[in-house]
């Protein structure tokens, strides 16, 4: 769970679905037959969490968008928080703008992930896994393997892969981002998706009919 350095803070006193959750909610919701809707409890979570961005510029699960979640589902409450606190992709507190998640799994660390790391505390002025940046931009988590371990090392910035990052890169991302912007996701080499460097050496033409 993504953690702050910031000063306590405080759970809101309410949480309610808005229009956008609700339309997005009651489609999953209607995945399921019935009497099993509490196998939505991820993905509704999920739009909690992104509910919580719209509205504060956080993402993160306060325990009364749990307990809506659970009133949703007909889930007792300590159901849905057994959930969100066991995945790491929810957050139990607010979160910087940004989400810096750096895999630091052996794939991405024997191609550069302490670079990453050190280049995202030189930017943001961050000292710890789990602390958010004076300024509230940017949250900096350590994770476990993303999946895309072929083109190490990799920052998930929010639910965006950068991949391919060296330090360079990583500042250059970030200062992007303090400007309002937000760089194409995917390899930062240029690299057409998990292609060896240099490009591919298979399938260069298509075979004669």
């Amino acid at each position: 769970m993504a953690a702050t350095n910031g000063p306590a803070f405080e759970q809101p006193a309410s949480f309610a679905f808005d229009a956008d959750s609700e339309a997005e909610l009651a489609t999953i919701v209607a995945r399921y037959p019935a009497g099993k809707q509490a196998s939505a409890v991820i993905p509704a979570l999920y739009i909690v969490q992104k509910q919580m961005k719209r509205d504060t510029g956080s993402a993160w699960v306060p325990l009364k968008g749990m307990d809506a979640v659970g009133a949703r589902l007909g889930m007792p409450p300590i159901r849905v928080y057994e959930v969100a606190t066991f995945y790491f992709m929810f957050n139990m507190k607010p979160i910087g703008k940004f989400h810096l998640q750096v895999c630091t799994t052996t794939p991405c660390w024997l191609r550069g992930s302490d670079a990453v790391t050190a280049a995202c505390q030189h930017a943001t002025g961050i000292k710890n896994f789990g602390e958010t940046s004076a300024d509230g931009i940017f949250t900096m988590t350590e994770v476990e393997c993303l999946g895309a371990c072929v083109n190490a090392p990799i920052l998930q910035v929010d639910d965006d892969f950068y991949e391919d990052m060296d330090a360079g890169k990583v500042e250059a991302l970030l200062a992007a981002l303090r400007r309002g912007e937000r760089p194409p996701a995917g390899s930062m080499t240029g690299r057409q998706t998990s292609a060896p460097e240099g490009g591919p050496t298979t399938l260069l033409f298509a075979p004669e009919a």
